[in-house]
């Protein structure tokens, strides 16, 4: 409730599944200046997926692995509709006016486009 007195945007997201992201697994609660939000995979045209779907690996270099091959465009359809729908929810709080349509379309560009692979290695090599 701090933040709502804050004149930038922000937005918290709590999966009720436990997750600190959008799982698509089970709803999640968004916070914003605007207020609160309980969104169902199915509010969004999205489907509720199985966590098995998503699941990290069981090493470092497992979760690394699939990490980068959801960023070059080879991941699953769950496993991508997960990054997109996350994806879209923060340009929706950068820009509210844009509808979450119009914001997976433009994630979907982005990662399918092979812009956020890029990013990834920029911020490797700068590092």
């Amino acid at each position: 409730y701090i933040l709502q007195e804050q004149k930038s945007n922000y937005g918290i997201i709590h999966g009720l599944d436990g997750y600190d992201e959008i799982s698509l697994t089970s709803g999640f609660k968004l916070f914003t200046k605007s207020g609160e939000e309980l969104i169902n995979p199915e509010d969004i045209g999205q489907k509720r997926i199985f966590q098995s779907h998503i699941y990290g690996g069981d090493s470092v270099e497992a979760a690394a692995k699939i990490f980068k091959n959801i960023l070059e465009g080879k991941g699953t359809k769950e496993q991508n509709n997960v990054v997109l729908t996350n994806a879209a929810f923060a340009l929706k709080i950068i820009d509210a006016k844009k509808s979450f349509e119009d914001a997976f379309e433009l994630s979907k560009d982005s990662l399918f486009g092979g812009k956020a692979s890029q990013c990834l290695h920029q911020l490797i090599t700068n590092c």
